[in-house]
């Protein structure tokens, strides 16, 4: 094996590991600046800033950050309006009535959530019988969530757990609408479109929802929280999601949402003392095996392939 494959891999490996502890943390940095901010506008303020520096990166490295014909414009206005706005409007109006740890997991049903909306959307998705067992297991892990006990059943956490599962649905309609449309369109241009697009939604539903900017308590906590989510999890986040999308492809960086859940309830505990519940736990082993049933093959290549790829830009030096 080459010493710059060798590299790449652990630099991937690095990576990965990166993302997920920016991601992990946000639904705890979203929790605890929500104490402080109302939920629509605080999304809508992380998104326009990170937006605009994430468009500024555009333009500076893009060689081309315009949307040009129906299609694109319709490519970016389904993500800002599906992935960014109504995705973390209801992330962020859930995490209102549940821990970010339990957010976390019911957002790592996305992946399996999005191959159901593909089959319902898109003909030649069609779901088979495996795929059907794993969005079994996934909906399995959901209802362990949210009624771990039906004698002790609490309308606020039911509520919770429900926008969060909309959330994830957002996302996972988003996704698959955007796919039969061509885009030549740079990634980094189209996420920048959408986060101003989103975030101007989500600016919209904080005065619909009647939310005031008087509400907003200037702490050092809130200002914390709004730098982390924008900066690192937002802007810095995104740019290693693209270069990790480019390098592992689509199916293996959807596993990112299942080391999310790990680093989020490790940060909850250390920072604001959640102890997560053993049903948070079941629930999120079901997810994960739906997730495993659903994607197994992509699954297997990913563990057990490990044949050298030809043509990778990386000449063999011993």
């Amino acid at each position: 094996m080459s010493l710059r494959r060798l590299y790449r891999q652990h630099s991937t490996a690095v990576l990965f590991a990166c993302l997920a502890v920016f991601w992990g943390t946000s639904f705890v940095a979203i929790e605890v600046g929500l104490h402080y901010v109302p939920p629509l506008y605080f999304a809508g303020a992380r998104y326009a800033v990170a937006g605009a520096v994430v468009f500024a990166y555009a333009v500076a490295t893009s060689d081309r950050w315009l949307p040009s014909g129906r299609d694109e414009w319709l490519v970016v206005t389904i993500a800002g309006l599906f992935l960014i706005g109504a995705y973390h409007a209801f992330l962020y109006l859930g995490e209102l009535r549940v821990s970010g740890p339990i957010a976390a997991v019911v957002i790592s049903l996305t992946p399996i959530l999005t191959a159901a909306v593909a089959s319902a959307l898109l003909p030649s998705n069609r779901l088979g019988v495996g795929e059907l067992v794993g969005l079994g297991f996934g909906l399995v892990g959901v209802v362990v969530l949210v009624a771990p006990d039906p004698t002790a059943l609490e309308l606020g956490s039911i509520i919770g757990v429900v926008l969060v599962f909309l959330s994830a649905a957002s996302f996972a309609v988003g996704s698959v609408l955007t796919r039969p449309f061509d885009s030549d369109l740079p990634l980094v241009s189209m996420e920048a479109w959408a986060m101003l697009l989103g975030a101007a939604s989500l600016f919209v539903g904080g005065a619909l929802r009647g939310e005031s900017l008087g509400a907003v308590q200037v702490t050092p906590i809130a200002i914390a929280s709004f730098l982390y989510l924008t900066f690192v999890s937002g802007v810095v986040g995104f740019l290693l999601y693209f270069e990790l999308l480019d390098r592992t492809g689509p199916t293996e960086i959807n596993l990112i949402g299942y080391a999310e859940p790990v680093v989020a309830t490790l940060a909850s505990a250390a920072l604001v003392g959640h102890v997560v519940e053993p049903n948070a736990l079941v629930g999120f082993v079901a997810i994960f095996v739906g997730f495993g049933v659903l994607k197994r093959d992509a699954v297997r290549e990913f563990v057990v392939d490990d044949v050298p790829v030809k043509n990778d830009g990386y000449p063999d030096a011993d």
